[in-house]
């Protein structure tokens, strides 16, 4: 297959780029380069990409429309793996507005892209961002999602409504896939983990946000790349007993489904931060502050429907999954900790 990645020279657009290239398929990946974060890692990403022969990078923005039709015109693809997207619950109170050039307007490319030239099925990065102010637990897709609590999770929400109308207009499969807090390597430096373990290792103090009592379902990327390929191979359908009149949000009557893919084990932030210092043989300096805005106390996700539909569910243990990334950390960043020493 011929898949298009958006984000590929992003956290887990680059590991599903890889997954995907490692079983033959051709991976044409999008990447728009932003100083977000630091462009060095994701030209780091990149290169590893590239020495696949089955894979091209194009550089492009979402926001280009002229240039997203042509790449769509010319390239073909079977399906399209849309993970593309400014992120960041936090930033989005910063710089709201590319929040709507990237997820809304660069998605709505991306959907018309998908309409007008045949694909498959598209499969798209929603957020447990979505669930915003609701407290009942596990976080389920049949749950109402109408108060989130940030832009960025609003806008994963109206990603899931524009899918919507797409599938239900012009027949087009989607599947929206409610992330829940992803780690592992090559992982984004504004990220817990990332700020972690860097701030530790130089004897800085970390920001420790609701006073340590978040929990949260980490959930590492393995285990997400492995959830967003088995969906991209299970071709949305519609749902035969939808009901109008009492309908489900996490499915509908056109070929449209959203699944949670989260590690269905809500770890308490303390216990995540001495994973941390265990890993690294060194205690952490807290500094503990209160709960920020935007943000929500708990997340945890039920995964029953993608147990169901794909037979999958993700289980790394967070001792496996830390040790795995402080490891790649150690290993990436080893001259400037030499140099630091």
């Amino acid at each position: 297959m011929k898949i298009l990645v958006t984000g590929a020279a992003g956290f887990i657009g680059f590991h599903t780029a890889q997954k995907l290239l490692e079983r033959g398929d051709k991976v044409v990946g999008l990447d728009n380069f932003n100083e977000y974060y630091d462009v060095s890692l994701k030209e780091s990403r990149a290169n590893v990409l590239s020495k696949y022969e089955n894979f091209e990078m194009v550089r492009l923005d979402l926001a280009d429309r002229v240039g997203i039709e042509a790449l769509f015109k010319n390239q073909g693809f079977n399906k399209v793996v849309h993970l593309a997207a400014q992120a960041g619950v936090r930033y989005s109170i910063e710089n709201p507005h590319s929040y709507i050039d990237s997820n809304i307007v660069g998605t709505l490319h991306i959907l018309e892209g998908c309409r007008h030239n045949g694909v498959e099925h598209l499969v798209y990065a929603s957020s447990s961002s979505v669930y915003g102010a609701n407290t009942k637990m596990p976080f389920s897709i049949h749950q109402n999602v109408d108060h989130p609590l940030a832009l960025y999770g609003a806008t994963k929400k109206a990603n899931e409504l524009m899918a919507h109308t797409y599938s239900n207009l012009y027949g087009l499969p989607t599947t929206g896939l409610r992330f829940f807090t992803v780690y592992g390597p090559y992982g984004r430096p504004d990220m817990a983990l990332f700020m972690f373990t860097k701030n530790i290792i130089e004897g800085k103090p970390i920001d420790v946000f609701n006073y340590g009592n978040h929990r949260r379902d980490f959930t590492y990327i393995d285990d997400i790349v492995e959830g967003v390929v088995r969906t991209m191979d299970h071709t949305a359908e519609p749902n035969e007993e939808w009901d109008a009149s009492n309908p489900d949000p996490g499915t509908s009557n056109a070929p449209y489904r959203i699944y949670n893919i989260g590690n269905q084990q809500p770890v308490e932030l303390m216990d995540y931060i001495g994973a941390i210092e265990e890993c690294l043989g060194k205690k952490a300096e807290k500094n503990l502050l209160p709960l920020q805005q935007g943000d929500v106390p708990d997340t945890w996700a039920d995964t029953e429907d993608l147990a169901a539909d794909v037979g999958y569910q993700p289980s790394t243990p967070i001792e496996v999954g830390v040790k795995k990334f402080v490891d790649w950390y150690l290993e990436y960043y080893k001259d400037e900790l030499k140099q630091s020493a």
